[in-house]
């Protein structure tokens, strides 16, 4: 059931339209006494979920007992970042989700269901699994909360994959960022009917129909008339329609098809948000299917201070570097701690261009950054990033087509992380 919509490329929502419109869906709801909200955590800061959790607060009050940010494989958030993205909310309430320790399975979808999704990609069966919390806190309301955007694995991110990646476990997690990455990325983004899309369906219907879960889902997207980031759409609901209506939404404002391939992007990866390669990828993931053969994406990441934001994930990484496809299945093949950890072999083939075009990354220069030799020795080319900000200062360029003074054409883009950008003929709809 659908409880609330509002959205269109046009919309400027603000935080009174937010709340305005989640209070009157949580209206029509009767019987609620205890609830726990599951918004992302800092790294989907422009989201708007961090508000909609605030008002969830403000509305139900001592009702809302736990806040489980949906962290999957990510690094439990500060308490500066609890402060700034859920404003007066008290830390309290802040629950760390563990991967690794703190999940149950619900159930298990079979493999002969994933081998038919995946076209054959892969065979094997996918365990639906889910932080505890979601099954023993005897909740009346579970409100899960997020921003639909293009995504790598899953094609548009949020909706259930919020529940089953965000408050999974380390083998849902893994298989499922492996069946996206062995059946194609770019086959997926931007689509919201994909293999991992249906697989996460399935354990929707068939494993957690008894939970109380209402998704809202935000669409957010950047203006290009004064380069600032505004709310298009808010769809607030209990089934597939509420993602379906978002998905549709953040196709007309989070895509850009292009005409010709691009010979050269540069990509701004914000110092507050992206600190890992894990993260800071989204530079090569969401412009792959713009950038021309030979084409090269230069990525400035002045907080870049680790490959993986999980300890065994960043070693992994640093193993066996993003080398493409072949390189990385073979490693699978040979080396079981690989095999054993099929979210970091997907990652590894996400992050590379497959030779196709050049990555240069720009880290910063603290003691903590990324040096020269590790940003290398896994695949990367490397860059000084005060050189190369010399050259193209983000406080000069816009994005989309700029033309510098020396008259090189380049495309800016500020936020890898709400968009997608794509050559008209790498894309079908």
């Amino acid at each position: 059931m659908l409880y609330y919509e509002i959205g269109s490329p046009n919309h400027e929502l603000t935080a009174d339209d937010l709340k305005k419109g989640l209070f009157q869906a949580l209206d029509q709801l009767q019987g609620i006494n205890k609830v726990l909200a599951i918004p992302p955590d800092y790294t989907r800061l422009p989201s708007r979920a961090g508000e909609l959790t605030e008002f969830s607060w403000q509305y139900y009050g001592d009702k809302l007992t736990d806040v489980l940010p949906a962290l999957g494989t990510h690094t439990p958030m500060t308490r500066e970042q609890i402060s700034h993205m859920f404003g007066s909310l008290p830390a309290s309430l802040i629950r760390e989700h563990d991967w690794r320790n703190d999940v149950v399975n619900v159930g298990e979808v079979p493999a002969s269901f994933v081998r038919e999704v995946s076209e054959g990609a892969v065979d094997f069966p996918w365990p639906a699994q889910v932080n505890k919390l979601l099954l023993t806190g005897n909740f009346d309301l579970i409100l899960s909360i997020g921003q639909v955007v293009p995504h790598e694995v899953v094609g548009m991110a949020n909706y259930n994959k919020n529940v089953f990646v965000g408050t999974g476990g380390v083998e849902g997690i893994n298989k499922s960022h492996f069946v996206g990455a062995a059946y194609g990325m770019e086959r997926m983004m931007g689509h919201a009917d994909t293999p991992v899309r249906k697989i996460f369906n399935y354990a929707s219907d068939n494993f957690t129909q008894h939970l109380p879960i209402l998704y809202v889902q935000t669409v957010v997207g950047l203006d290009k008339t004064d380069g600032k980031v505004k709310t298009r759409g808010l769809f607030i609901g209990d089934d597939y329609e509420v993602f379906d209506k978002a998905a549709k939404l953040s196709l007309e404002v989070n895509f850009e098809m292009l005409d010709a391939p691009l010979d050269k992007v540069v990509v701004w990866l914000d110092p507050t948000e992206f600190k890992s390669t894990w993260l800071g990828n989204k530079s090569i993931y969401r412009t792959r299917m713009a950038i021309a053969d030979e084409g090269e994406l230069i990525v400035l990441a002045p907080a870049l201070k680790e490959f993986g934001e999980d300890k065994e994930i960043d070693r992994l990484i640093r193993k066996y570097g993003y080398f493409g496809t072949p390189a990385t299945l073979k490693a699978c093949d040979e080396h079981e701690e690989l095999r054993n950890n099929l979210s970091a072999a997907a990652h590894l083939i996400h992050g590379s261009s497959e030779g196709r075009f050049s990555i240069t990354y720009c880290p910063g220069k603290r003691p903590e950054n990324l040096s020269k030799e590790e940003i290398e020795s896994v695949g990367f080319n490397y860059a000084d990033l005060d050189e190369i900000t010399a050259k193209y200062a983000p406080s000069s360029l816009k994005d989309g087509y700029n033309e510098l003074p020396n008259g090189e054409k380049i495309f800016y883009i500020s936020n890898p992380a709400i968009g997608l950008w794509a050559f008209k003929d790498r894309f079908s709809y």
